[in-house]
């Protein structure tokens, strides 16, 4: 096979990539972008690897019963943000619970049962978040997305896992600085003055933050700038400047001013209000997070005692199960975030809650360190929610040593859970049943929760 070949292929698999997966006449799988498992297609081959080859989707022969009859989103197949676009949602459910059980056997633990994933069957509108890049198009600054794989924009119109009104805010945005004759930043030459816009929602409060990315300040870009904009979408109570000045891919720079309303927007979850700030982790589903959290605390099911919030960010998984734990102990490495923690405690009125700076994973650091102040950490739960590579070696031989009756995992990436509980079975805990929940509708990933229970000393294996 080369490139430019055209195969007619029967598609039995997709992955968490949106690719459907064939096998060519030699035995390598092809992948094919578009393709729906149950479809028979016709690719072109447009890559050609020791292993695999890339096909480009030429036509459906036959479609599968696993393919929508209506199309879900009008942006063009190269946005790359909705992959699981052409497919019916009862089949992605089915690959997102295959992609958890896949995970688990890979590490080699084929007997971990997964349940059915938990979703709210929202699939629309859900996001609480939005950065769109700016570039010049016709010399106007224009909001879009990267298409995949490439810095090259494409014009936004509408996202349908967002809000109609983010787009209409980043439209309104760049038409006000066109007409105050602020450029959109040019990645190549490292010039110009607006990067990204950045909006932030809290669904329980209807309260709406604007943040503009620039490149460099700009006279036009000020309150007054803010104010007419807040005429126009008056639920905006916090108008932010971030300035990133690096040559870099990242969004956001260090450096934050507000220039109108507030420095934060306030959410709740599971009745507790929360501040949200520009630089602040926050579930970006709402009532996803809701499902997550309710599921985690149902597996945690404390009646008082000590609970151990690792990675907690914010707080906002520990708060909202602080009233069922006589004491809550938080850990997290950014700063700003345990400040937030704090204040969020303080303003719910939850005064068994204690927050500590320092990398949760570095148990000898930080664990020791709160324990000098707070005396020996004798916790009866813990919560894990790390970041997508997981958690340590050291921290699970930890608490492992330690002899935590009961961990629950909150993980965002079926790989490195079953990694790490792996590790955790090694060491003398019994994996429970793992519930995924789909907290990204649409896209590839999915969520998942555990518990796990150390296992009685005479149940242990010899060493």
């Amino acid at each position: 096979m080369k490139k430019g070949d055209i195969i007619r292929l029967s598609i039995f698999d997709l992955n968490n990539l949106g690719s459907g997966v064939g096998r060519a006449d030699d035995g390598r799988v092809v992948f094919v972008r578009g393709a729906v498992t149950g479809d028979t297609v016709d690719a072109k081959i447009i890559k050609v690897n020791s292993k695999f080859y890339v096909g480009r989707l030429e036509s459906i022969v036959e479609p599968s019963e696993n393919r929508t009859k209506e199309q879900f989103c009008d942006a063009p197949e190269a946005c790359g943000g909705c992959i699981y676009r052409h497919i019916t949602y009862e089949h992605e459910l089915e690959l997102k619970r295959g992609y958890v059980e896949n995970a688990f056997k890979k590490a080699g633990l084929p007997n971990v049962k997964v349940e059915h994933v938990l979703s709210t069957g929202e699939i629309c509108g859900y996001r609480n978040k939005a950065q769109f890049p700016i570039r010049n198009v016709r010399c106007k600054p224009t909001p879009g997305f990267f298409a995949v794989k490439t810095h090259d924009l494409i014009p936004v119109t509408a996202c349908r896992l967002q809000p109609k009104m983010f787009s209409e805010i980043a439209k309104t945005v760049c038409e006000m600085a066109a007409d105050r004759g602020v450029c959109a930043y040019d990645e190549e030459r490292a010039t110009g003055v607006l990067r990204h816009i950045y909006i932030r929602y809290g669904e329980a409060t209807d309260e709406i933050m604007v943040c503009l990315v620039l490149n460099e300040d700009h006279r036009s870009i000020n309150q007054d700038f803010a104010r007419e904009l807040v005429k126009i979408y008056p639920n905006i109570v916090s108008f932010m400047l971030n300035f990133n000045r690096k040559v870099t891919n990242e969004i956001l720079g260090d450096e934050f001013s507000c220039i109108y309303g507030r420095d934060h927007i306030e959410d709740e979850l599971c009745g507790v209000r929360f501040t949200v700030t520009a630089d602040s982790f926050w579930q970006v589903n709402h009532k996803g997070a809701e499902l997550l959290y309710a599921e985690a605390r149902r597996r945690a099911a404390m009646t008082g005692g000590t609970l151990l919030d690792l990675y907690c960010g914010t707080g906002s998984i520990g708060l909202t199960m602080a009233k069922d734990a006589d004491r809550l102990i938080g850990i997290e490495i950014v700063a700003g975030a345990v400040e937030c923690a704090k204040k969020n405690a303080l303003r719910n009125g939850i005064e068994n809650a204690e927050f500590y700076c320092g990398d949760a994973s570095d148990s000898e650091g930080i664990i020791a360190s709160a324990e000098k102040i707070t005396g020996k950490i004798d916790a009866d739960v813990v919560v894990l929610d790390p970041p997508r590579k997981g958690s340590t070696p050291e921290l699970i031989g930890y608490l492992a040593e330690r002899k935590i009756k009961k961990i629950v995992y909150v993980s965002c990436d079926p790989v490195t859970l079953a990694r790490d509980c792996k590790l955790f079975s090694e060491l003398g805990y019994s994996i429970g049943t793992v519930t995924p929940v789909d907290m990204f509708p649409r896209t590839g990933h999915v969520e998942s929760v555990v518990c796990l229970t150390r296992r009685l000393d005479n149940e242990l294996p010899l060493a």
